[in-house]
């Protein structure tokens, strides 16, 4: 009786833990445009993805930084190779540097979604993108984009709906980018109100 009484604490006080920690939300549910078409530019660079440091040190954490950077090379990076073999349009040619990071997470790992299933919480990311001018060093625009992984889903699937996040997330990015290109107009952030 003793380790039931002692197993439901242990997940009231992780799904606490989850439901507390589920704060993480987009300011809007929308991007403003860029302060310019991003085809005024004729060349990109995309730097490496960074964790912000209030969550650099969580070892799941770390372990999705390197599963988004993987899913912002597939997405963002073949974007950013497409566009650079582009013959440039302006002399000098103009750059624009792509920083992204991520602001907020709470990454649910494999082996917490095994062994505690729904109860791990959701997984959830915020991500801004830093948009600047090489020559300049004005920032274009920083746009936000936020996903997230619900604790049964992940529960269900394995850990592959955690793992998707980081994919929707970059896809997102790319997306902005590719709809910014021609016309400044915006995008969605992915994060619906509730």
């Amino acid at each position: 009786m003793q380790r039931i009484v002692m197993g439901l604490l242990m997940a009231i006080a992780v799904t606490g833990t989850a439901w507390a920690k589920d704060e993480i939300r987009a300011s809007s549910t929308t991007n403003p445009p860029p302060s310019e078409a991003l085809g005024q530019f004729d060349r990109f660079e995309l730097k490496p993805a960074t964790l912000a440091t209030d969550y650099a040190e969580h070892p799941a954490n770390k372990e999705a930084l390197v599963a988004f950077q993987r899913n912002l090379d597939e997405r963002v990076g073949a974007w950013v190779t497409e566009q650079n073999a582009v013959a440039a349009k302006n002399a000098p040619a103009r750059t624009l540097v792509i920083e992204p990071t991520i602001e907020k997470i709470r990454f649910i790992s494999g082996g917490k979604r095994f062994w505690a299933g729904a109860f791990a919480g959701s997984s959830q990311l915020l991500v801004k993108l830093k948009l600047t001018d090489a020559a300049t060093g004005t920032v274009i625009a920083e746009p936000e984009f936020y996903q997230h992984a619900k604790g049964m889903a992940g529960a269900w699937t394995f850990g592959a709906a955690d793992n998707t996040m980081l994919v929707r997330t970059a896809s997102l990015a790319r997306d902005y980018l590719q709809g910014n290109h021609a016309t400044a107009q915006g995008s969605t952030t992915g994060w619906e109100q509730d």
